[in-house]
């Protein structure tokens, strides 16, 4: 029986299983198929460095960082209980002079 919020993309429509003629149901997305088609997807596109769902999910918390978002508020997209899980992502505010980057680079 699944999990409450166990899937990443729940259906709200009904359809026809293509594996079982005649039954029809919800067809939800759960986290591995999610995590399969990153995948495949990071290797059609010849991706040569590792990319995952949580590196979408890492990139969207350093974004809004660095762009100014209050950390209260990336703390409650992000669905943390605790606001020190969400300042690892202030990693992108203290890097001083490394964060500039070179026109030669």
């Amino acid at each position: 029986m699944a999990r409450s919020g166990q899937y990443v993309f729940p259906s709200d429509r009904l359809s026809a299983d293509p594996r079982s003629p005649g039954v029809i149901r919800r067809h939800h997305i759960d986290e591995s198929n999610l995590q399969k088609a990153v995948r495949a997807a990071v290797r059609a596109a010849g991706l040569t460095k590792n990319a995952t769902c949580h590196s979408f999910r890492h990139s969207f918390a350093t974004h809004l960082v660095e762009s100014g978002y209050v950390i209260r508020t990336v703390q409650e997209l992000l669905g943390h209980a605790d606001v020190r899980t969400t300042m690892i992502y202030t990693h992108v505010l203290n890097r001083g002079g490394l964060a500039v980057k070179s026109p030669l680079d």
